[in-house]
């Protein structure tokens, strides 16, 4: 379960680089095909104008569906996994989760809960830094105890 945990940790790490990743490729899609010219009619109809708008599709679809279930399967794991603090960081990352959804929700209408979506995607790749690494440390194991009760 220990391996669980911290591959499920580092996954979060990934999917949060994901996430700046294919944010980063959208805008730099969307300031260069208005840059030529290009403008943004919200009642077009039919495929988006630059190809690079997938990004904003991948970030979409990361952000609400795969960060939170990931989040959610490391809290399980974090409770059998018994690692110490384990779960006080599993549960820090799904609140952080929880709040970056809906910081990115909200941020289209409050554009500056849109910076504090960035911001706290830095903490979310933190916290699940910190976890993996925790969890792999040796002197963060509980001594096993016999069945006879002897340790």
């Amino acid at each position: 379960m220990r391996i669980a945990y911290r591959v499920l940790a580092y996954l979060i790490c990934a999917l949060v680089m994901l996430q700046a990743a294919s944010h980063a490729w959208a805008s730099a899609g969307i300031a260069l095909f208005i840059g030529e010219g290009g403008t943004l009619d919200p009642s077009a109809e039919g495929p988006p104008p630059f190809p690079e708008a997938l990004g904003f599709m991948i970030h979409g679809m990361n952000g609400m569906y795969a960060i939170p279930l990931v989040a959610l399967v490391l809290l399980v794991v974090a409770f059998l996994a018994r690692i110490p603090g384990g779960v006080v960081r599993a549960v820090a990352i799904l609140a952080l989760v929880a709040l970056q959804v809906t910081l990115g929700l909200l941020g289209h209408e409050m554009t500056a809960l849109a910076f504090l979506h960035g911001v706290n995607a830095l903490a979310i790749f933190g916290v699940a830094l910190w976890a993996a690494l925790r969890a792999g440390r040796t002197d963060a194991v509980e001594p096993r105890r016999s069945a006879v009760g002897v340790a």
